[in-house]
């Protein structure tokens, strides 16, 4: 699990195309790798993945092709940064939200309003997700927990402040970027339980 509270942005060193996967090699900080052990999470722009090795000049992730197809870890090439989170532990303070790691879907960046200070960020997206995500509620975008803000029919907005800005990849992007989206868990299955209640009464 995770918080959607970014810790580093880290470089790709590497990417192996095997046969049904991509094995990214990832340039660690020494204070990330502390307690790092094979088999642990860190998420990749939101996205869970395991840690399948490492040696002195990098952490190893292999990236199934069902991950590729469904986030935007596909689009990554050497040299780029990606958002990074480990796995929280037990007693942690959880200054964002509940997170699983699990991107349901994938946005793309069609405005930017950026000041010194801060900037809005619009992203467009399948319509049929917009029943889940509500102003004032969370969402993760590319790892990173944030309140949303304005909503349309298939749109949304969010706000970054200096400190996201400094510590994600989130406002360094082009526009028409595509970004990983995991939606609140909560009010997934909230949304969902009415529906499912109010076409039963329909039924009945």
């Amino acid at each position: 699990m995770f918080t959607g509270i970014i810790q580093a942005k880290s470089t790709i060193v590497e990417i192996t195309k095997l046969p049904g996967l991509w094995r990214f090699a990832m340039d660690f900080s020494p204070p990330l790798r502390i307690g790092l052990d094979h088999g642990a999470s860190v998420a990749h722009n939101g996205v869970c993945l395991t840690v399948a090795g490492q040696d002195e000049q990098a952490v190893y992730f292999d990236v199934m092709a069902e991950t590729l197809d469904v986030t935007n870890l596909s689009g990554c090439a050497v040299g780029d940064l990606v958002n990074l989170e480990r796995a929280m532990r037990f007693g942690d303070e959880v200054g964002g939200h509940i997170l699983s790691g699990h991107v349901q879907l994938t946005a793309k960046l069609i405005e930017r309003e950026a000041t010194v200070e801060n900037s809005r960020l619009r992203f467009g997206c399948d319509a049929k997700w917009m029943k889940y995500i509500l102003p004032k509620g969370f969402a993760a975008i590319d790892g990173a927990s944030l309140t949303i803000g304005k909503t349309g029919p298939n749109w949304f907005e969010v706000y970054l402040i200096p400190e996201t800005r400094k510590l994600t990849t989130l406002d360094n992007k082009p526009v028409n970027s595509v970004y990983n989206i995991e939606i609140d868990s909560q009010t997934q299955a909230i949304v969902d339980t009415v529906e499912r209640v109010l076409a039963n009464r329909e039924r009945a």
